[in-house]
């Protein structure tokens, strides 16, 4: 079993402190709208590897590479531009902590700010990643989004409405969870949902920890909070 502490959206000051925390995890999943040093902090405390993603209220990550001499943007040196030592699964497929992950971060275009996509962009992303993650012929264990799904636990305004092609990236990739932030319960407890044949999306604004055994594909959720 693996465990997972998820965190999005909203820095919960106690964990960066150990408190809340229950038992060691062996991963820490970022769904966007985190300070990167946030994420430093909890990946330092836990000594476990982070994976993330970007939200609309993060940097443009695009265009930087990592090569044997550091990371470059335009063919120049440039500082590590996330969260130091964290892996940024946007369009990609990593295999971290005995799990195998698909990321796809951002959000509905509605300002023009970096990581806003409209459905057909966010279309044509999806279809990259399905194509990419077939190649590697693995079970995909879980989907890590910033935004979630149309109509699975998402909002009713523009910004806050989820993509209409994460239901055809479930059916492909058919992960056991789809993990995603954007949407704030304010206070509230938000359900999780099912999408496709067997996944269970999951919002982790906040924070929650959770295991799960990639050999069988079960989920047990455990203590849960969601707000600071």
């Amino acid at each position: 079993m693996v465990r997972v502490l998820a965190v999005a959206d909203e820095v919960v000051d106690s964990l960066t402190y150990g408190v809340g925390i229950e038992g060691k995890p062996d991963l820490i999943l970022g769904a966007g709208d985190l300070p990167f040093e946030y994420l430093e902090i909890l990946s330092t405390l836990c000594d476990a590897p982070c994976v993330f993603v970007p939200g609309n209220h993060d940097p443009d990550l695009h265009g930087y590479r990592r090569g044997r001499t550091g990371w470059t943007r335009g063919g120049l040196p440039t500082p590590d531009p996330g969260p130091a030592g964290a892996i940024n699964a946007d369009g990609r497929t990593v295999r971290v902590a005995g799990l195998t992950i698909a990321g796809l971060g951002g959000c509905r275009r509605y300002n023009g700010g970096p990581n806003q996509y409209t459905e057909r962009t966010q279309r044509r992303r999806a279809a990259r990643l399905r194509a990419h993650s077939c190649l590697r012929r693995r079970d995909i264990d879980i989907l890590l989004t910033h935004s979630p799904a149309l109509g699975v636990g998402d909002g009713d305004d523009p910004p806050h409405r989820g993509f209409r092609c994460y239901h055809r990236l479930v059916g492909g990739l058919d992960p056991v969870l789809l993990v995603h932030g954007h949407i704030h319960p304010f206070g509230l407890h938000p359900d999780d949902h099912r999408i496709g044949a067997r996944t269970t999306s999951m919002n982790v604004v906040g924070y929650c920890q959770f295991t799960i055994d990639p050999t069988i594909g079960a989920v047990a959720v455990g203590r849960r909070r969601h707000g600071a």
